[in-house]
Formats: structure tokens, sequence, C-alpha cells
């Protein structure tokens, strides 16, 4: 290949085109039927992609090695945006940003400083301060784009761990490291909570003991009466309670717990609360069902990802803070870097808040896809999504052969099939089955004890027709 970079070259343009065209020909074609996925196995994937060297002494250059991906990896990748793809909170994307995306890989952006980054810097700016206010939050809030929820919850951890040691145990935790003191400091989160919770403690030096798990009530949400049960024990054995997880739609279940309660045991106990809203957070841009979120304002920081429900490419996710001036916690100078004197000339360097040095620039899938289908778009979009979740539910409800968990707060069904006394082990080869004969892709997970398959509703293509299809197919394959 004689063309390395995009320059102002016409033939480098023209090549880029071309390739361009090509990729996006290959990739428009690769789309032959609605299956999620092809069917192939692990075993047999292996033999398809099998080369002798992925490094070969002698490139092959672009066409032959375009071709390879053609006929080998196209066809057998996993298509997110069919309406038989349901099993996780990994959607489609919306058009628009994938046009972002090759936007933001072509420019290749480095978010942590401003001469890196000029004007994606300002437009990140601009987008989490929309944010915040989204959710409610005033002009002294601030927040950043992460790699995904664990991320988030990371930063938010981080701080509320920092704001705690600072403000309530008069302790310098940044300069000074972890102490015996803060040893016993306990954070406090639902049982079925994402285990970034444990990664985030194992990795501040706070360890598994740290994180106190809250038992569920019938609706999936954090046992309330038990939470104020466990701080008090805890306090009594010498432990310091600092922070409350809320979360905003649990991974399996879809389960909101209830902020406004949470915040009133966060005020009481001087905890920081902070809600994990990685799933939920698209909830917010519904004219129907943003009610169910209403309370995330009271929270301290709140973890908004964008490639679940709000249909973008990985990776797209943001942690908010209620109050900017926690993100000092984070703050470092290099004279490379992020020079005092550059911001003091009103020069802003992101990576001043972020855990990350490099990043991409994310906001501009944000950016796009909010000024193209705006408020009246975005609402239509969670709303139908949010009542095919609802219109299963009561179908599986009205079946005597299925048991429906929990009633769905979002847009996630729990369900498995019951008519039979080895239901467990039909439930797993269904699922099985469901992947390599007929390319639908569905979840599958344990709820007390059971083995049960879950249908993960976000892309808004899917119709009450599929649905009942899908149901029939189940049970069919059950049966």
């Amino acid at each position: 290949m004689k063309t390395i970079f995009l320059t102002d070259s016409k033939t480098d343009k023209d090549e880029f085109k071309k390739i361009s065209l090509e990729v996006s020909e290959a990739i428009a074609d690769a789309f032959t039927d609605d299956r999620a996925y092809s069917g192939p196995t692990p075993q047999e994937l292996k033999e398809i992609i099998r080369q002798d060297t992925i490094l070969p002494e002698e490139g092959l250059g672009w066409e032959k090695t375009f071709e390879l991906a053609r006929k080998k990896i196209l066809p057998n990748l996993l298509r997110t945006p069919s309406t038989d793809y349901m099993a996780h909170l990994h959607g489609p994307s919306l058009v628009e940003t994938l046009a972002a995306e090759q936007i933001i890989s072509t420019f290749n952006q480095s978010m942590d400083s401003w001469d890196q980054s000029p004007v994606a810097t300002e437009i990140e700016v601009e987008v989490i301060n929309h944010l915040c206010n989204l959710y409610g939050y005033s002009k002294e809030a601030d927040g950043i784009f992460t790699s995904g929820g664990s991320q988030s919850n990371q930063t938010a951890i981080i701080l509320a761990r920092d704001w705690f040691c600072n403000e309530i145990l008069k302790y310098d935790v940044k300069k000074f490291g972890i102490n015996d003191r803060c040893l016993r400091l306990r954070m406090y989160t639902s049982e079925i909570s994402h285990f970034s919770m444990e990664k985030s403690a194992h990795i501040l030096g706070l360890g598994y003991q740290s994180v106190v798990k809250v038992p569920v009530d019938e609706k999936k949400r954090m046992d309330i009466k038990a939470l104020r049960s466990l701080i008090e024990e805890d306090k009594k054995a010498g432990n310091i309670p600092f922070l409350v997880v809320g979360t905003v739609g649990t991974t399996d279940f879809g389960s909101i717990d209830s902020l406004k309660e949470l915040s009133e045991i966060a005020r009481e106990n001087n905890m920081w609360l902070h809600a994990d809203a990685a799933y939920g957070s698209g909830v917010i841009m519904s004219d129907k069902y943003a009610d169910r979120v209403r309370d995330i304002n009271l929270c301290n920081s709140i973890t908004v990802d964008f490639h679940k429900m709000f249909l973008m490419p990985i990776s797209c996710s943001a942690v908010l803070i209620k109050d900017g001036k926690n993100f000092n916690a984070l703050t470092i100078h290099a004279d490379y870097l992020n020079r005092e004197e550059d911001e003091e000339d009103g020069y802003t360097n992101l990576v001043d808040k972020s855990l990350q040095t490099t990043r991409r620039f994310d906001a501009l899938k944000v950016w796009m896809s909010f000024q193209a289908r705006g408020k009246k778009g975005w609402s239509n979009l969670i709303n139908t999504s949010m009542g095919n979740t609802q219109y299963l539910y009561s179908k599986l409800k009205e079946d005597k052969d299925f048991e429906v968990i929990t009633e769905p707060e979002i847009s996630s069904v729990f369900f498995r099939y019951a008519a039979s006394e080895n239901a467990d082990e039909v439930n797993k080869k269904l699922r099985r089955q469901l992947i390599h004969q007929h390319g639908v892709v569905i979840g599958q997970t344990v709820s007390n004890g059971h083995v049960c398959l879950k249908f993960t509703l976000l892309n808004p293509l899917i119709t009450h027709e599929k649905l009942d299809e899908l149901k029939a197919l189940i049970k069919q394959l059950a049966q």
C-alpha cells in the first residue's frame, strides 16, 4: 500500500475514499438476513479464521487483506442491529453515531490536553454541561467521559472516598495513602449490583471486605430496612460507613433502587450517594417513563452509559458529579501536559478530571445524536423499547408454561420455561439451540438457584409480532 495516512494529498484522499466506500459496501452486504448470528460454534470459528501467521514476511496489501476479512470475519460478526439480538445491555448503534465514529477514528484526537484536542475538548465540556442539566444538577456540577460503567463507578467511588476522608475524617488520603482507619471504611450496595463495586474496592486498597451487600425485596430493589440495620451494625462494630450506591437498572432485572430513601439515609450518616445508572440513565429521555428516575438529582454522582439504552457504539460513558470541585482528587500537574499557566489563561485540560490520560472523543457521538434526533425522537426510541417490555411481560405472565421472575421497570424481561421437571437443563439448552440453530441470541442467568432466560429489549425495531414469534419458538423448542 502506497498510502500511509489521510493527508491533503489528492492521491491519499482518493485512496481513503476508495477504501471507505469498499468497507461501507462490504459491511452493508454482510447484513444478508435478520439473524443476529450466523451460527458457528467456537470450534468451527477457530477453523474458519485460522491463518499460518497474522504477520507475513511480505504484506498482502489492502485488497487481499480486506478480502480475507470479508470472507472470514464479516459474515460471522454478531449483528447487534438484528431484532433477534437481545442478550445483553449491548445494543445496535444509531447511524449518525457510526458516522461520528469515523470522524473520531480519522482525526484521532486525544482528550487529555487542549492542544491535542482543541474543538473536541470544547465539545466535551459543552456536552457535559448539558448532561448535568438534563439530570437535574446545578451549575456547580461537572463530569467526564469514561471507557464505560465500570470506570465511571470507580471514578465516583474514588471521589467519594477522598471527599469523606478529607471532610469527615480530616485525613488527606491522596497525599498519605490508606491507613488503618481507612480499612474500616464501608460502602453499601444491592446484592445484585454490578461487580465493579468489588473491583473498585480492590483497586482502592479497601478490599472486598469494604463492600456490604444489602438484600433486595420482592421487586429486586435494595431493602431499605436492611440497609439501615447493616449501617447501624457496622457503626457498633467500629466500622465507618462512607458510601451508598443505588442502582438505577440492575444488570439482570432492570430494577431501580429508591434513590429518595437512599438520599435520606446518606444525609443522616454523612455519606456520599452514587447512582449507578449505567443501564437506566436512558429513561430520562422518555416523556412517558422519566418519572421512574426523577430522584436521580439527589445523588452526589451519576454513572451514565451511552452504549446501552442510548444506542451508541462502544465505548461511550460518563460520570457526573454534583459538586465539580470534588474532581480535585484526580488532579496532578505535569509540565509536558497540563501546565497551570495554560489553565489560568482558559485552556481546559480534561486529564485533570480523568483516571485515563489518553481518551477518545466519545462526546461527539452524544452531540451528534442529540442534535440529530432531538427530544421527541429520543423519547420515541425509549418509549418503544419500554413499551415492548411491558407487552412481552404481559404475554409471558398469562402463559402458564412460563414463570416471570419480576415485573420489569426498564427494558429487561426475566423469565424461565417452567413446564418441565428438568426446567434448568431445558432453559440452558434453549439458549444454545437459539443461537446456533436459529441465529437468535438471548441472555441466561440465575435467580433463586434456578436457570432463567432474559430478553433485553433495547432495539426499537422489535415489534409485538416479533416477540410473539420468539415466544412461540421457545415454547416449541422446549416441548
